[in-house]
């Protein structure tokens, strides 16, 4: 049964691109059966062109189009940072099509005729999938939010602290004293939901935070 996503309570909606209206038709009747909402495109560009919200699910997509192919929209995809996982499928697939498909992040790349039921496997994994890469977005734009909320004084600190520095030097690096930094490092630690200096290394691993080198 279809289940909402936790993170934007929109329900996740499967994108099948193929030129083949029969297949497109196979797909939408298939998916639907067991509960999943369903958009239809025709070629990659007209996905492209859709000008399509961003929203839960991933995408179901043939490979060879006239023009371009699925790899080169799978390209374009990543180019334009539209992250939602691809599942291609294919009449005509060759074990290095599928080896480049795979590298480039592809979830799975089934062979037409396929077993509904290893389409429909695919598309749960893709769909957690998604929902994990989801998630971790979210976590990581609320501890940027947090980050936000710090003076230009806390952050410097911030940066000292998770360096090593111990207060006396981080006092007299900054050129304030050492009860200063101390009053600092408080508002730091709680604007930054940190329970200990190792907590606040992992949030500034995690922001991807430049820490400043010994001098």
């Amino acid at each position: 049964m279809q289940q909402r996503d936790a993170i934007t309570e929109q329900p996740p909606a499967i994108v099948v691109i193929d030129d083949d209206a029969s297949i497109r038709r196979g797909l939408d009747n298939l998916l639907k059966s067991v509960g999943f909402e369903v958009e239809l495109f025709a070629s990659p560009q007209e996905f492209l062109q859709s000008g399509r919200p961003d929203r839960p699910g991933c995408i179901v997509l043939d490979v060879r189009f006239p023009g371009r192919s699925g790899l080169d929209m799978q390209r374009d995809l990543a180019q334009a940072n539209t992250k939602l996982p691809i599942i291609f499928i294919t009449g005509y697939g060759d074990i290095p099509m599928s080896v480049r498909a795979m590298k480039a992040g592809a979830v799975e790349f089934l062979t037409k005729p396929f077993r509904d039921q290893d389409l429909l496997d695919a598309v749960g994994t893709a769909l957690e999938k998604d929902r994990t890469r989801r998630a971790g977005d979210s976590r990581l734009a609320e501890l940027r939010g947090r980050f936000d909320t710090l003076t230009a004084r806390e952050r410097q600190v911030l940066w000292l602290v998770v360096a090593g520095r111990l207060n006396k030097q981080i006092a007299g690096e900054l050129g304030v004293s050492e009860m200063t930094v101390k009053m600092h490092r408080r508002q730091v630690m709680r604007k930054m939901q940190a329970a200990g200096v190792a907590q606040l290394v992992r949030l500034a691993d995690q922001l991807g935070i430049a820490v400043p080198q010994p001098t």
